[in-house]
């Protein structure tokens, strides 16, 4: 996977996101997501049991990932999302399950 387009067009963001988020398939159904939307980055478990989501994608399909992020997969029970700086190099071409 491979996000095409120029550096300008990129929007960087990142997440965490809280609730019953690990041990439900949260990560996998998160890098999923983003390769359906062209995202590039990662996703990991937090030692706090919070999952960390760092995007670089157009604005629209970020937008798109942070709504679905407040769902997740079928067993997850999302609390609360919250926004962070995003970490991510900003030349990041695919999304990672770190």
């Amino acid at each position: 996977m491979s996000v095409r387009c120029s550096k300008e067009e990129l929007e960087r963001v990142g997440y965490v996101v809280v609730g019953r988020v690990q041990g439900v398939g949260f990560r996998r159904w998160t890098c999923k997501r983003a390769e359906q939307l062209q995202i590039a980055g990662t996703v990991r478990n937090m030692d706090d049991g919070s999952v960390e989501v760092m995007c670089l994608g157009k604005p629209p399909a970020v937008k798109e990932m942070r709504r679905d992020l407040g769902s997740g997969p079928r067993f997850a029970r999302v609390d609360g999302i919250a926004e962070i700086p995003c970490s991510l190099d900003p030349d990041t071409v695919a999304f990672s399950i770190l």
